[in-house]
């Protein structure tokens, strides 16, 4: 199993992106897709998290701002970035349970600048 990232970019402030995480190899089940960041000097952090069910939870700092979204026929999680502020500026992570295995992505750098 693999998870390929997409979609990181330099963005101006009050910009937005999407990232997208395709699943790919032998999978019988997806269950929470999520997305964390980590930026330079600190933690990584989860950003938001979404169920099979399709419940979507976010760290307080993007609630309202950031959308989580997933397709279950193209095996792929979507993160909707809105409204871009330079404290999110970080290299993002795709992570999944497959076959309820945890899997992560390679990660893909969102720059926020002017």
């Amino acid at each position: 199993v693999q998870l390929q990232a997409s979609g990181g970019g330099l963005v101006r402030p009050g910009g937005s992106l999407r990232l997208s995480c395709a699943a790919s190899g032998v999978i019988f089940s997806i269950d929470a897709l999520g997305w964390y960041r980590q930026a330079p000097g600190k933690q990584r952090e989860l950003v938001a998290v979404i169920t099979s069910g399709g419940k979507a939870n976010y760290v307080d700092s993007v609630e309202g701002r950031f959308a989580v979204s997933r397709d279950n026929a193209k095996n792929t999680v979507y993160l909707q970035m809105n409204s871009l502020k330079p404290e999110d500026t970080a290299v993002y992570y795709c992570n999944a349970e497959i076959n309820r295995y945890r899997y992560w992505g390679q990660g893909t750098l969102v720059t926020v600048s002017s």
